[in-house]
């Protein structure tokens, strides 16, 4: 004689009681759940219940058994694969674990709730998604695919510790979720910590060696470690068998262009192109060679191309950005701002930017940075004296002064390195509101043994990307002028250069230059101004409380008199004078900026005053930036 079933009502209040006592009363819930088999033994969310209870009060064997029963009864049903996948993993089986929790994401595509989630990342709906997948997780807190899911909205977002940090608990759930550690290496590589992405990424070859997706994005990490040849390499291998892949085709390019090899470069972004010429970026990449003119068949291209209602924003601002550039070296400077203008409102509609972060953040430095305060810290932080930061804003000429610097044979030149930025991110508390209030706070409180650690931090971080035994090196990360109090406590030796140019000059030159990411200033007149002006009254400040510390080099006398402010340089960083630094333009070394090609030439004076064709449309740029305008190079007073 059968048992009678539950009531329908009885039923599901007992499986709800049960499954919310489950994390905090798992015995409770296993007695409720075997209670609910006894009338019932087939019911599938009992069995889940008993055995997820089972799991949780250490019965492994008799969980096994039952989630194993519940698999095979319902190989349709995630959650039991979620299940069984853990429990195997910590009973150490990882193989069963690996083929349990591939199950579950060959099932996983049919849950109405990861449906709705990925439904609403394809529709770019992402506070939507985050929503669906935050309470997913609170009733199923080791689901691999809504932790990798929801890792996807915080990278979408730019929160990319948060990223690393999901992937991270999604890999140690499941070590074998490959694609999981294919977004985890991704992430860690956008986020600057390209050594780590390279660990990730081997991984993934030794278990797929000939995978595309791996070997493309080991060319990534490859360029962000400053090993171009092996990236070149990488794209290569690639394209020999996928050479349909317009955009692997542009990112051969720009590591071409990066080796000097521009003749190639042009090549591979002119087959981009011939394969989609609607890639935008193609063009602007072309554009960005700064020494290509187009020909008046680009043109035309790419004035149709912006005539098309298919385009999309990023192709389109690509391509304004471009025309840009064509029509001024046109000599057609009206229609250029038009364009230059229509490809920043473009990129401006998509990001957002608050000035008034920067000012309160300049107010909030004067405020701690006082003589006083680096006086009670003298002696701290690491003593070594290789690194040279350029600081300032792009396009100040930083990339020449690195050029310069980097021909001499003691000084090695790396890149724009995101090490110390990260470093002021992480100080900074998680989930405040005001990370650079926080970073200043968490900054007023480190001791010695601290900021000690912090400098030998940032020389053990660096030091992959150096390729000679040169014992200066130069980091031309341009922001790190926000971080001269900090690189002052925790690096006392280094050499700081302010990189300063003419704030019209600097400022147009950024407004019609679209960066690949960050630099969210440049994309508004009035916000450049006012950028520039934080800028230069912070650097007023260090001037004030650090005398002297700061060497700053206009880029209008460097090139007026090169050699008096080569050898002027050259003093400060304790070197003698080395002739191959006033023919640096035969230093072929990898150099990644917009200015990689005009470096690669000799000083000249054409581009000093190539904003004053622009004139006449620069009057919010004029009166953003006051008085500092009138009064350069001189500082005006602020208060």
């Amino acid at each position: 004689m059968s048992a009678a079933p539950h009531p329908a009502g009885s039923l599901h209040a007992t499986l709800a009681h049960a499954s919310r006592i489950l994390e905090t009363d798992p015995s409770l819930a296993a007695e409720q759940a075997a209670d609910i088999l006894r009338r019932d033994p087939r019911q599938p969310l009992a069995l889940l219940l008993l055995g997820a209870a089972q799991r949780r009060c250490g019965e492994a064997a008799a969980a096994l058994e039952v989630l194993r029963r519940l698999c095979n009864e319902q190989p349709d049903m995630p959650p039991a694969w979620l299940e069984l996948a853990g429990l195997l993993a910590e009973s150490g089986q990882p193989a069963e674990a690996d083929a349990a929790y591939a199950r579950y994401l060959r099932s996983a595509g049919r849950d109405p709730e990861l449906r709705a989630a990925a439904a609403a990342l394809n529709a770019n709906d992402v506070p939507q998604a985050e929503v669906l997948l935050r309470a997913r997780l609170s009733r199923h807190p080791t689901d691999v695919a809504a932790l990798r899911m929801l890792a996807e909205v915080c990278a979408r977002l730019t929160r990319h510790r948060e990223a690393c940090t999901l992937l991270e608990r999604c890999l140690a759930l499941w070590p074998g979720f490959d694609a999981a550690r294919y977004n985890y290496a991704s992430v860690l590589n956008r986020e600057g910590r390209a050594a780590q992405a390279q660990a990730q990424c081997r991984h993934l070859r030794a278990t797929a060696p000939e995978d595309p997706g791996y070997l493309t994005l080991e060319a990534a990490i490859s360029a962000n470690l400053g090993n171009y040849d092996d990236a070149v390499v990488a794209y290569e291998s690639v394209l020999a068998r996928y050479p349909r892949q317009p955009r692997l085709w542009m990112s051969y390019g720009h590591a071409l262009k990066t080796l000097a090899r521009i003749p190639q470069s042009i090549a591979a972004y002119r087959q981009a192109l011939q394969m989609q010429p609607t890639l935008g970026e193609a063009y602007w990449s072309l554009a960005n060679l700064k020494t290509f003119r187009f020909s008046d068949a680009d043109v035309l291209a790419m004035r149709q191309a912006l005539e098309r209602t298919d385009l999309t924003d990023e192709d389109r601002l690509h391509f304004e950005f471009a025309l840009g550039k064509a029509l001024e070296d046109a000599r057609s400077f009206e229609p250029s701002f038009v364009h230059y203008a229509a490809g920043n409102a473009l990129r401006r509609k998509a990001h957002g930017y608050d000035p008034q972060a920067n000012a309160s953040f300049v107010r909030r430095s004067k405020q701690l940075f006082t003589p006083e305060f680096f006086a009670d810290r003298a002696g701290a932080g690491a003593e070594a004296d290789d690194p040279i930061f350029i600081v300032g804003l792009p396009r100040a000429g930083s990339t020449l002064i690195e050029q310069i610097l980097a021909s001499h044979s003691r000084i090695e030149g790396t890149m724009e390195l995101p090490d110390l930025p990260r470093i002021a991110r992480e100080l900074a508390a998680p989930g405040d509101d005001e990370e650079e209030g926080a970073f200043l706070k968490r900054v007023a409180g480190l001791g010695r043994d601290e900021l000690r650690a912090l400098g030998e931090r940032y020389l053990a971080d660096t030091r992959i990307m150096r390729k000679t035994d040169a014992p200066r090196f130069i980091d031309k990360m341009p922001n790190n002028f926000w971080y001269i109090g900090l690189i002052r406590l925790i690096l006392p030796n280094a050499l700081i250069i302010d990189a300063r140019r003419h704030p019209l000059a600097c400022c147009f030159s950024c407004f019609k230059q679209h960066f690949a990411r960050g630099q969210w200033f440049t994309y508004g007149l009035e916000d450049l101004g006012l950028y520039y002006r934080d800028y230069v009254e912070l650097l007023a400040h260090y001037d004030e409380v650090l005398p002297g510390q700061v060497v700053r080099v206009c880029y209008e006398d460097l090139i007026g008199h090169p050699e008096h402010y080569i050898r002027g340089l050259l003093e400060r960083c304790g070197l003698p004078f080395e002739a191959q630094c006033l023919s640096f333009h035969e230093n072929n070394r990898a150099v990644r900026t917009a200015s990689a090609e005009q470096v690669r030439q000799p000083i000249f004076r054409d581009g000093v005053d190539q904003w004053r064709h622009y004139e006449p449309w620069l009057g919010p740029l004029k009166s953003a930036l006051g008085d500092v305008l009138s009064t350069y190079p001189r500082v005006p007073e602020f208060r």
